[in-house]
């Protein structure tokens, strides 16, 4: 199987810098190869105009560097059948839309079973994110709405208040792609590839150690996340409770939610989920947040959570930038909490889990 990557960016973002950290960094041991897509009709005249056509080059990680004139779609089929990649990565023209690059992919997949589309990816320089979407909106809002992951470059050149004014205003253009608002050079390949590949896993991996109050098993819950913030709506889950123990009793759900109930041992009781009876009910609340953080104020913002005005706090768990002092996560139990340094994130994130939670409150909080 060839997993395509689509690293789209305006002029000058950064994307080749990013593919070099990838290949350096993530992608040793894969056979790649690298298309730099360099007809900038691409979005302008809304498609791939000239005859077909494969520039062929050998780059210095040994990766493979094509450079395709033309029929977008036989030039990617002739990469596929000539090098049999386990990755492709196309690096479209800095002024293409990336709504065409994804669309051709789509178009070539759907004829060769062994290509499958993975993250398109958009690199912005957070310092000309206004300028850009003011002077070509089209275009750059483009590679904004349809990317699944949204990489910032040049971070460390703005402060606090201009980071968090850019990434406010590509979350108008884009509600859930994860943004990495890190520099990169605090960050490794493994973990921008992390973010490309499965997004914001907070959430996920914090309600998977949490265990159903009624039958001890693993469910998903509710996820409410403020997207400015992080990468969830409100949406469809699907669970397996394989041996979780509930035989005849009523499962009760206020939005489409499939569970496989395998042997699991509750008896005739009414098993309540998600909606009913509030004190059973699991549900979480995150943000992505380029705030920084000093120890004092984590203590003092978890230490509050034990307080009950922000509902039935269970756990809760981040990283957020600790300022000078650099990196700081937190773990959150009823009456315990620790708080300590760690390494780097792609950005602030940080997730409560509980009942009846006040989410205003909790934002007011976190000051996010």
């Amino acid at each position: 199987m060839t997993k395509v990557n689509v690293i789209s960016g305006f002029l000058g973002a950064g994307k080749t810098t990013l593919i070099k950290k990838l290949l350096d960094e993530a992608l040793k041991g894969e056979r790649i190869v690298l298309i730099e897509n360099e007809f900038g009709e691409i979005g302008i005249d809304g498609g791939f105009l000239r005859d077909a056509g494969v520039e062929i080059s050998e780059m210095n990680s040994g990766c493979i560097c094509c450079s395709l004139v033309g029929d977008f779609g036989e030039a990617l089929k002739k990469v596929m059948d000539q090098f049999h990649p386990d990755r492709i990565l196309i690096e479209p023209s800095g002024v293409g839309k990336l709504s065409d690059v994804i669309r051709a992919v789509q178009g070539v997949a759907e004829h060769v079973p062994e290509m499958v589309l993975g993250c398109a990816v958009a690199v912005a320089d957070a310092a000309k994110c206004k300028v850009y979407l003011k002077n070509f909106g089209e275009f750059y809002a483009n590679q904004i709405q349809h990317a699944g992951a949204i990489i910032l470059s040049r971070t460390q050149k703005l402060d606090q208040a201009g980071l968090e004014a850019a990434t406010a205003l590509l979350r108008e253009k884009n509600e859930i792609a994860p943004i990495v608002t890190t520099p990169w050079d605090q960050l490794s390949g493994e973990q921008l590839l992390s973010v490309m590949e499965q997004g914001d896993t907070l959430a996920r991996d914090l309600l998977a150690e949490e265990a159903c109050p009624v039958c001890g098993g693993h469910h998903g819950h509710e996820h409410h996340h403020d997207h400015g913030e992080c990468g969830h709506h409100d949406h469809e889950h699907h669970h397996d409770h394989g041996e979780c123990g509930c035989h005849d009793h009523e499962h009760h759900h206020d939005h489409e939610h499939h569970h496989d109930h395998g042997e699991c041992g509750c008896r005739d009781h009414h098993h309540h989920h998600h909606g009913h009876d509030a004190d059973e009910v699991f549900a979480s609340w995150g943000v992505e947040t380029t705030r920084a953080f000093t120890q004092e104020k984590l203590e003092e913002v978890l230490a509050a959570l034990d307080s009950g005005r922000y509902g039935a706090v269970l756990r809760a768990k981040g990283i957020v930038h600790g300022g000078e002092g650099g990196w700081l996560h937190f773990d959150y139990v009823p009456q315990e909490h620790q708080v300590r340094t760690g390494p780097a994130d792609y950005t602030g994130r940080l997730c409560v889990i509980g009942s009846k939670l006040d989410e205003a409150g909790l934002k007011a909080l976190f000051e996010v």
